[in-house]
């Protein structure tokens, strides 16, 4: 399955990449959401954020799969311009994947940020329902972001 989510802040893409790559604002994120622990790190144009989540709100079809809690490794691999990269979020021992791309680009100092992602699930007869819990989920963290993004850009200005 796939989805698309776009946040957009009003600060040109310099900031912008620099708040996104930053570890600091990896963690407050990850706090806002509720992860029950973040690290981050970035360097070398390689960002890889790793949170433990808490399932919370898990529809029955998709509790044996979830278990009590999710470990989620998000990497991120940019290019050399710094306004794409490839995007993995990878959920050990779930039949979950999650890939796609990342964009920054900017308009009269207005940055959007843009995802594309493609879930799948390798669960027979449940995959698509499962798919499109993990599509919400994401999009919902995505959502998160970019409130604290902008909470983060006007107090770092």
């Amino acid at each position: 399955m796939k989805f698309q989510h776009t946040n957009t802040y009003a600060a040109p893409i310099e900031r912008v990449r620099a708040m996104l790559n930053d570890p600091a604002f990896r963690e407050q994120v990850a706090t806002r959401v509720g992860a029950l622990s973040c690290s981050a790190a970035f360097g070398n144009g390689k960002l890889v954020v790793r949170e433990e989540q808490p399932v919370q709100g898990v529809p029955a079809f998709a509790k044996k799969f979830a278990g009590g809690a999710t470990t989620v490794i998000h990497t991120e691999i940019w290019d050399e311009a710094g306004t794409s990269a490839t995007i993995t979020l990878e959920t050990p021992g779930k039949p979950i994947t999650q890939a796609g791309s990342v964009a920054l680009t900017e308009a009269a100092g207005v940055t959007t940020h843009s995802y594309t992602l493609e879930v799948s699930a390798s669960v027979p007869l449940i995959g698509g329902k499962l798919e499109k819990l993990v599509a919400d989920l994401t999009t919902a963290g995505l959502v998160t972001e970019g409130q604290v993004g902008a909470e983060w850009l006007a107090s770092h200005s």
